[in-house]
């Protein structure tokens, strides 16, 4: 997929030297047969998988976001007379600074440590988030591929390429969102466990491949006779 994307990014460079804008079409249909517009996350996030998902998570995971929510309010509650109290004495005609500095440690490390414990409550969350993303995904090339072929497209643009357009005549949009919700009707949505985003798998391989072999063991020398 990365392979195509350079393609069509080194396709729509070369389209807009040669053509600085892309005016709107007729209504009849595209003024450059072979050529479309497509918005490949957009299609991600309008397949009937990832919409389905986006309903299921809150009820699957109902328990984690009412924790969060619950802790949320906790940490803010905790913080509120800290920061009144911070702010009273701030105006105050002569203000401790040390005692300011203080505070304001205090109520930094508060934050800090609260940010990390709602991450670490709702991580499941995330990683469903990505675990879907990434099956639906997995089948946007070859959906990307049907859907040119089906329309007869030489040519695939990303919006951002693109300055003007009649999106009747170029999106190719829910052609590529019709091949995903056939190649993926669903996806699964509580991920295996120990499951990693991929970004995290293709890390952690680079990180192995760059780790120094473990150095052999020394053979005894051979005693003297």
């Amino acid at each position: 997929m990365k392979t195509l994307f350079k393609s069509l990014a080194l396709a729509g460079l070369m389209l807009t030297a040669a053509q600085p804008a892309l005016v709107h079409a007729q209504a009849t249909g595209p003024l450059v047969p072979g050529l479309a517009v497509a918005d490949l996350d957009g299609a991600v996030a309008n397949s009937n998988a990832y919409k389905t998902a986006q309903q299921q998570r809150p009820v699957t995971y109902k328990a984690q976001i009412d924790q969060a929510e619950a802790r949320r309010s906790a940490i803010t509650a905790q913080l509120q007379p800290l920061v009144t109290k911070f702010n009273t004495d701030r105006q105050a005609a002569s203000p401790n600074q040390a005692a300011l500095q203080q505070q304001a440690g205090q109520i930094q490390q508060i934050q800090q440590a609260g940010e990390q414990e709602l991450r670490q409550i709702l991580q499941p969350v995330g990683l469903s988030e990505a675990y879907v993303t990434e099956q639906i995904s997995d089948k946007l090339d070859a959906a990307v591929k049907a859907a040119m072929a089906k329309k007869k497209i030489s040519l695939l643009l990303s919006p951002q390429a693109v300055l003007a357009m009649n999106n009747s005549a170029y999106n190719l949009n829910q052609d590529i969102v019709a091949e995903l919700n056939t190649a993926l009707p669903s996806a699964q949505l509580v991920p295996p466990a120990g499951w990693l985003p991929r970004e995290v798998r293709e890390q952690q391989a680079q990180q192995q491949g760059q780790r120094p072999a473990a150095a052999a063991p020394a053979q005894p020398a051979p005693s003297g006779r």
